[in-house]
């Protein structure tokens, strides 16, 4: 409550004047204890907020430690060192709202209380000083006698002085007094309006920064009820599972082998069988240990033509015969243990004991049948070094296919690592990149591909080098580009515009602004100069035809012993088609020709030669580099701004799609169909990419575009779908792969039936297709094309 103490009442200190003071002095000491009390409030609670911040700091570090765990899930670390950013972020706020409190209540109060009240208490001791003088002189004034002239003079002097000092000092209080009623007001409403405004710049910035990252959080959302549906589904297909295998396990005879899947064939992984074996030692006294039975009872397994054991899963597996082919295998019914059987080598022999006599049996034949298959294994590969030493094969291998061949077996990190520039992240320079983008043709950090994941795929598209499985053409395809590559691409004007590129240590947002600005923006891009027309260029122009003219006499030179080991999986139901044409092969190649089918009922269409692209549009750039199969010039096309399914309306409305097929190039073909490519763009006469391929008699092109759901059904202007022009150009090849590729498709429209081994058989050949196109091109070749048009 305000108290003002008039001036005029301290002239007369009248009993209303000692009044007014002695409320004002009661109100000063409760506000003085009030201020106190919330000082000390404020202390406490900036105390307790600094401890709350201490523990969201470690909370948030326990984030981040969860965020590096979960390193090989790219959404969890992703979302988590998102999350984890943005708690750090909001107790850099709590920090400077205390700070502000600080400043605001306790010091601005703390102020007001040692320096204003202390001064109104140190008037209020003055005054009461000076008005017990005063009382003093007036008594003693009113005592002195009348007679005593000379005390009469003194106390009245004395009176005179001490009342004048009482105005002065009285006056001064009162100003005091009336200074401090107001001041109180302004001091205690801005300590509290400041105090106020820290809490709204803190909500504030806590809303700004949650509004910054709630598109991703609902987008994570909407992924996360994604894994419920699939967490949902998978959970049902694992109780149907384990119901099966339980029914399976309920029927089982266990009283004669309680083992049974402890081992299994594993093809893919190398291994024949395995599972656990009893061993004898092989010391002087061949004893069993019977005590200790896990000291002879070890993992064993076969793989790679050879026989290894181990006692644990880390451990490295020890040989015990290197080359099956070198061993015998027999059963023992000498010794007095049961279900034994010995592996003789010329060295040594050992011997094991099975678990069942069954097994012994399952062992004994598993043994038999790998030394059969190293057998044929060995056979096979001498038969391939000696084609491989024939003139006539090597003349066909490129440089770079040798190249390939001496990286045969590597793994994909390996392959895709050993590219300049690929050792390390493309974005932000950090070592042994484990993780890649295949339509950009570069290697990333784990941090970068969660950056570029956010991107969309039509901007990337991220794979694991070691996680995940890698097609042939698709591996071929990360080959022939690489980091050092698409960095002269978007980095070209990187200096020039001065922007810091990266390190690995630096924060996620710049490295997430620098890789939006590269890829999305493509800021560093350098500016391609204005675009020629084919007019203005003055450049000489050839019939289209001519490219395709190249491949009509070649027909003639088909001979079946060029016919991959893919296609004989299924050669024997097309053997009526072979022995047609065979036979007729001479008459087709007269009549019906690559030429002959591309070739119009008019004059023929002609095309510009190429000139200078980087005079062209970038779409016509890409439509050049996709024929010359130059992925570097395709890339750099692209991010130029090229649309990938660009149409040249002077050349039949066709695709750089079509000119790569044209070309001859497979990673070409699978370059673009990674950049969003459409498989089914056709051109004035109705032909797609597949109608071109099965023309020219590109066989692993076909199988490619099949692959990627290219629509063969789909007929030309002449009525034709790539099966009749396959079986007119007697291409068995061909044939075999869109007659499984139609059956596949029925048989999955059919009910019941998807999933068959119908189905398992044509994921086969298509796979062996797919790595003879890759690796050994000169096997799927219809015609004798030169080095240059192979893949």
């Amino acid at each position: 409550m305000k108290v003002t103490v008039d001036f005029e009442e301290c002239l007369k200190d009248s009993p209303r004047f000692r009044a007014a003071l002695e409320e004002v002095e009661g109100d000063v000491t409760e506000l003085e204890l009030k201020l106190d009390k919330l000082v000390k409030l404020c202390i406490a609670m900036i105390d307790t907020g600094k401890a709350f911040c201490t523990a969201n700091k470690q909370f948030m570090n326990g984030i981040r430690d969860l965020a590096l765990y979960s390193c090989k899930d790219a959404l969890v670390e992703t979302s988590l060192t998102k999350f984890s950013d943005t708690l750090q972020e909001m107790i850099n706020y709590h920090t400077i709202l205390f700070d502000q409190t600080q400043r605001s209540i306790k010091a601005q109060l703390q102020t007001f209380v040692k320096e204003d009240i202390r001064k109104f208490k140190d008037a209020k001791k003055q005054f009461e000083k000076v008005s017990e003088e005063k009382e003093n002189a007036l008594v003693k004034n009113a005592q002195v006698q009348r007679n005593k002239q000379h005390e009469v003079e003194e106390a009245t002097n004395i009176l005179t002085a001490t009342r004048k000092c009482f105005r002065h000092i009285a006056l001064d209080y009162v100003l005091q007094i009336n200074v401090l009623q107001s001041k109180r007001r302004a001091e205690i409403l801005k300590s509290m309006l400041s105090f106020m405004y820290a809490h709204l710049a803190f909500f504030h910035q806590g809303y700004d920064l949650f509004s910054e990252l709630e598109p991703y959080m609902k987008d994570l959302g909407a992924q996360l009820d994604q894994l419920a549906v699939d967490a949902a589904k998978e959970k049902r297909d694992m109780e149907q599972k384990h119901s099966t295998i339980q029914q399976k396990a309920a029927l089982q005879d266990y009283s004669s082998d309680d083992t049974k899947l402890e081992y299994n064939v594993d093809a893919a992984n190398g291994i024949v069988m395995e599972g656990y074996l009893f061993k004898r030692a092989s010391n002087a006294f061949k004893t069993w240990n019977r005590k200790k039975p896990d000291h002879i009872r070890r993992w064993f397994s076969i793989q790679n033509n050879q026989l290894v054991y181990q006692k644990k899963f880390k451990d490295n597996p020890t040989v015990v015969v290197e080359d099956l082919r070198l061993c015998t295998v027999k059963h023992c019914e000498d010794i007095e243990r049961r279900f034994c059987f010995e592996v003789v080598s010329p060295t040594k022999s050992c011997m094991l004991q099975a678990d069942s006599e069954k097994l012994r049996q399952a062992w004994i034949k598993a043994v038999q049948t790998s030394i059969a298959t190293a057998y044929r294994e060995k056979g096979d590969e001498s038969e391939k070094q000696e084609k491989k030493s024939s003139p006539s094969t090597g003349s066909l291998e490129s440089g770079s296919e040798t190249k390939e061949k001496l990286l045969k077996g590597e793994s994909a990190l390996q392959r895709v690592q050993c590219i300049p520039g690929n050792a390390a992240c493309c974005d932000c320079g950090l070592a042994d990149p484990r993780w890649a983008s295949i339509n950009l043709g570069i290697t990333l950090c784990i941090e970068c591909s969660g950056i570029h994941r956010s991107l969309g795929v039509h901007f990337s598209k991220v794979r694991s080098l070691t996680l995940d499985s890698w097609e042939p053409e698709l591996l071929k395809l990360m080959c022939e580009l690489g980091n050092d590559i698409i960095n002269r691409i978007y980095e070209a004007k990187l200096e020039k515009v001065g922007v810091k590129k990266p390190q690995p240590g630096s924060q996620r947002q710049e490295k997430e602004a620098y890789i939006r600005a590269k890829y999305v923006e493509r800021k560093f891009v350098e500016k391609q100069p204005g675009s020629v027309s084919l007019l203005e260029s003055g450049t000489k122009v050839l019939p289209q035809s001519q490219e395709e003219k190249r491949h009509s006499g070649h027909e003639k030179s088909l001979q079946a012993g060029e016919q991959g080991a893919a296609s004989q999986k299924v050669r024997s139901s097309d053997s009526g088609i072979q022995q047609s044409a065979d036979d007729s092969r001479e008459h087709l190649a007269s009549t019906i020709s690559a030429n002959s089918l591309y070739e119009p009922e008019g004059d023929k269409q002609e095309s510009a030669v190429f000139c200078d692209s980087k005079q062209s549009s970038p779409g016509l750039q890409l439509y050049r580099a996709a024929f010359e199969k130059s992925l570097p010039d395709m890339a750099e096309a692209l991010a130029h701004g090229a649309e990938v399914n660009w149409v040249n309306v002077e050349e039949n409305k066709a695709t750089p799609l079509i000119q790569a097929v044209r070309g001859g190039s497979l990673v070409a073909c699978e370059f673009l169909l990674q950049n969003g490519a459409n498989v089914n763009i056709r051109d004035m006469k109705g032909r797609g990419p597949l109608h071109h391929a099965t023309v020219l008699g590109h066989t692993g092109q076909v199988c490619l575009f099949l692959k990627r759901g290219a629509n063969q059904h789909a007929t030309d202007e002449d009525g034709k779908d790539p099966l009749s022009i396959a079986v007119e150009a007697a291409n068995a090849d061909i044939v075999t792969l869109l007659r499984l590729a139609r059956m596949n498709e029925e048989m999955r429209e059919s009910e019941g039936l998807y999933g068959q081994p119908g189905d398992e058989i044509y994921q086969d050949i298509f796979r062996d297709f797919s790595q003879m196109a890759s690796n050994n091109p000169e096997k799927l070749n219809r015609f004798q094309q030169s080095d240059s048009q192979k893949s």
